[in-house]
């Protein structure tokens, strides 16, 4: 074998191992996001009443976007289906639960919980694209997006959770200290 014809195989060999470990990452990322989804799809009463214990104006408008972007955005990650779409839902999704999780204490005493760690995932799929084992890859023949394309979507998910935030439960999350009751 020839130098050149074994640094060809390496690399091969190299794309290969990253397409693996995306398909892990997605499968990890999405699974996680898809059962919090079903979750609330499953016992979607339960999931407006949530809402509207904890302050939610419009609480089944509310429910029912968590849950869309929960399930779809899980089911498109798994099978790398529009990957940065799904990403950008799940990335949206995350934020909100994320402050969920943080408004009720002080910012610092818990800031890297689940939500952050599965928004991250999404994110970093979001700026990786969805690997060689994927929709993404078999029908539209790409595995990663323009940087346009992952920033813009990056700023969709920002702004949807923030609009979100503020629109249908209208506080800060982050706090310094624990807030009164």
């Amino acid at each position: 074998m020839t130098t050149s014809t074994a640094q060809d195989v390496s690399a091969l060999d190299t794309t290969r191992v990253a397409d693996i470990g995306l398909l892990i990452l997605r499968i990890g990322i999405g699974a996680a996001i898809l059962q919090a989804g079903l979750i609330k799809a499953f016992d979607f009463g339960a999931t407006v009443g949530f809402m509207e214990s904890a302050g939610w104006r419009l609480p089944a408008f509310a429910a029912f976007m968590v849950t869309a972007a929960e399930t779809l955005g899980g089911l498109g990650l798994i099978f790398g289906v529009l990957t940065p779409l799904a990403a950008c839902a799940v990335i949206a999704a995350m934020i909100d639960a994320w402050a969920v999780n943080v408004s009720t204490t002080a910012f610092w005493s818990e800031p890297f919980n689940v939500p952050f760690l599965i928004g991250l995932g999404a994110t970093a799929l979001l700026f990786t694209g969805a690997g060689a084992y994927s929709v993404d890859a078999k029908v539209l023949g790409r595995t990663i997006w323009s940087a346009r394309v992952v920033l813009g979507l990056l700023a969709v998910a920002v702004a949807a959770a923030i609009l979100t935030w503020i629109s249908l439960y209208g506080i800060n999350p982050i706090h310094f200290s624990a807030p009164t009751s």
